[in-house]
């Protein structure tokens, strides 16, 4: 039997009690630090992104850095990998796979980029720790910025910018190294003569962590990143959510066995609002699905804790398909109509693609040839009557050893190559090579003819052919 999907429309839904303020001023969140298994989910990510965006660049292959995007000499070092921008289609193939991940992690569960990888979660969990460090807990921040002017108050406020702008910065250097080696970046910095494009980029990427983690934090995520406005196109009923289950938790109140016994029963919410206190954008998930959620589960863990301590059962929240909170699924249910088709093709395709780049990678040439015809002369008679054209071959090393390439030239008969015909090329560099190609006088008839240039390494690792036009005038 088919289901057909339904997209289900993701609303904003103002908070209980307040209208809709389209001009009101921004209210900070000041969010309650919880424990459970999606926050440690959540830490366990920023350790693991973290670990590998700082330390990356420090990582060395050889005698070079391990990954280094070389954009003066436009070579990219990936591991073993030397790529040339010659190379733009892995880099087509990578972006689409990235999209059909995104497609069917948001298929599955929503929005678990935004609520465990996202830069801008991974620096906004980074740096409310360092302010809970610095200025307190949830209730001693609130006194603080509500209170007057202190000694202590602005000695922790001027600490926690400090450390703000400190992790801000190593993170705007880090970022730079990717694309300058990093150790002489950190030379070039503690001398002071830093480029003043490193300088700009380091202070750029700086101030927009710090700004966007320790100030914008859930406003990003709720103006300006474009996922929450489209992801109700990728959203069914099968989709895993953060939900509510109003069924079991409303009417909300104080637990049944601290009232009357003729007050009528009450549901398991207790309407202690630690949801909405843990929650990094603000929001009441009771309040049902709205596009400002970004799927972390922290109100899961806080709403457990309260359970265990009321002896409920735990999964007052948690994450569910509307399917399923509709038909009362068990989980076993759930996960199987979540392997809907609509993910198996998505898998399908992600697994068919990342194979194919993965293929490619290994069985690449590991030489590229450009030629490019001499404009100054494009068709010369020489000595004995011979037609001569000149080329520019741009030979690329895509190893990590010295090369020797021996070019030959075919297509016509009685074509040769006049110049040297081997080129020395060292190692990951790519060099510009003259070549003259020479033809006997009545060879060929007048006008342009399709001829081939065959380069090969003397090892024989690489054997490209390329295509050119060698032109006999009248």
């Amino acid at each position: 039997m088919s289901h057909a999907r339904k997209v289900v429309p993701i609303v904003p839904v103002p908070a209980e009690g307040k209208g809709v303020g389209l001009y009101a001023a921004h209210e900070k969140i000041y969010t309650r630090s919880v424990s459970g298994v999606f926050a440690r989910w959540r830490w366990a990510m920023v350790f693991v992104t973290q670990l590998v965006f700082y330390g990356l660049p420090w990582l060395e292959w050889g005698q070079r850095q391990a990954v280094l995007f070389d954009l003066a000499d436009r070579r990219f070092f990936i591991l073993g990998l030397v790529l040339y921008p010659q190379d733009l289609i892995y880099l087509t193939g990578l972006l689409v796979i990235c999209a059909l991940s995104l497609f069917l992690f948001t298929a599955v569960a929503g929005r678990l980029w935004c609520g465990y990888a996202c830069p801008q979660t991974v620096y906004t969990e980074i740096y409310m720790w360092v302010e809970q460090k610095v200025e307190g807990s949830r209730i001693a921040r609130m006194r603080m910025d509500q209170g007057g002017f202190s000694a202590e108050k602005a000695i922790r406020k001027c600490l926690k910018h400090a450390v703000w702008i400190a992790l801000g910065l190593w993170t705007g250097f880090s970022f730079v190294g990717y694309f300058t080696p990093i150790r002489e970046l950190g030379a070039s910095m503690l001398h002071g003569t830093m480029g003043s494009w490193e300088l700009f980029w380091v202070l750029f990427y700086g101030f927009a962590t710090y700004g966007n983690a320790g100030f914008m934090r859930e406003q990003v995520c709720k103006y300006m990143c474009p996922y929450a406005r489209f992801q109700s196109a990728m959203f069914d009923r099968d989709t895993l959510i953060v939900s509510y289950d109003a069924a079991v938790g409303e009417p909300r109140g104080v637990p049944a066995k601290a009232r009357a016994d003729n007050a009528p029963a009450l549901g398991h919410c207790i309407d202690c609002k630690l949801c909405v206190q843990v929650c990094p954008t603000g929001i009441d998930i009771r309040n049902g699905l709205q596009h400002e959620c970004i799927g972390c589960g922290l109100c899961v863990d806080a709403c457990n804790i309260v359970m265990k301590k009321t002896s409920q059962p735990p999964g007052l929240i948690r994450y569910a398909t509307q399917n399923s909170m509709a038909g009362h699924w068990t989980p076993r249910q759930m996960l199987l109509r979540v392997l809907r088709p609509r993910v198996l093709v998505y898998g399908a395709l992600l697994a068919v693609l990342s194979i194919g780049l993965l293929a490619s990678l290994v069985t690449r040439m590991p030489l590229k040839v450009d030629v490019v015809r001499d404009r100054a002369a494009l068709a010369r008679v020489v000595e004995g009557g011979q037609v001569e054209n000149v080329y520019r071959l741009q030979l690329m090393n895509a190893t990590e050893a010295p090369q020797r390439y021996r070019i030959e030239a075919s297509g016509l008969d009685g074509l040769q190559v006049a110049s040297e015909p081997v080129a020395d090329v060292a190692p990951a560099e790519s060099r510009w090579v003259p070549v003259r190609l020479r033809l006997p006088h009545g060879a060929a008839a007048a006008g342009s003819h399709e001829v081939y240039f065959n380069v090969r390494s003397e090892d024989g690792l690489g054997h490209v052919s390329e295509k050119a036009v060698f032109l006999v005038p009248r």
